[in-house]
């Protein structure tokens, strides 16, 4: 523990970003978890662009609050988008 007044200070001003950016890097994964489980269920396209939509807002506003990085939020959602496409374009037409 610093002994130095600015210093503690310092330490308690970590302590509360740390918690805040813990949340916000949480909801990130949460989100992607989500659209993971849309699509392993295989819901329908609309379901789909919905939680696709959710997480694109999540993870900007990460970005605006400076917990990631714009080109770390550019890469994830250009996986997620990915991701999405490629199952989507996997499922079975259905005949008439």
């Amino acid at each position: 523990m610093p002994n130095i007044k600015s210093a503690i200070k310092r330490v308690k001003v970590a302590d509360r970003n740390r918690q805040r950016n813990r949340t916000w890097r949480t909801s990130v994964r949460t989100v992607r978890t989500e659209v993971a489980g849309v699509l392993s269920q295989g819901g329908k396209d609309a379901d789909c662009q919905k939680a696709i939509n959710q997480a694109y807002k999540i993870i900007d506003m990460a970005v605006s609050k400076g917990v990631l990085h714009k080109n770390a939020a550019a890469r994830r959602k250009s996986r997620m988008a990915k991701l999405v496409n490629t199952l989507s374009q996997k499922k079975p037409k259905k005949k008439k």
